[in-house]
């Protein structure tokens, strides 16, 4: 039991400890608080009218897009052109053969 007793007062003489380093803490922190609290930014402000001016100008752009939407704008996508079944076969000849190509540099490079 005296064990016990004793780490029972070592774990009390800690806690006392640390309530009076956060009450230093505490009170540094009431100390500075007021010199580096909240801090409000003041240099990137716009006036009222700036804030008006591009209120009223956005306005001015949706009432024109609105004026147009009633009207059908349709645009023409050109037509998609296709390849011959010849042109097809051309171009994957011409790939198998680059390919062949890499394969047998890669087969001497080894060798």
């Amino acid at each position: 039991m005296t064990n016990l007793d004793t780490v029972v007062q070592i774990l009390k003489s800690e806690q006392n400890r640390l309530t009076r380093e956060l009450q230093g803490i505490g009170a540094a922190l009431a100390a500075f608080g007021s010199a580096y609290g909240k801090q409000t930014r003041r240099g990137n402000r716009m006036s009222a009218a700036g804030r008006a001016r591009i209120a009223a100008a956005q306005r001015a752009r949706w009432a024109k897009v609105k004026a147009t939407s009633g009207k059908q704008r349709v645009v023409t996508m050109p037509k998609r052109r296709t390849l011959s079944v010849a042109a097809r076969r051309k171009i994957a000849a011409a790939q198998r053969a680059r390919w062949a190509k890499v394969k047998a540099r890669r087969k001497t490079a080894k060798a």
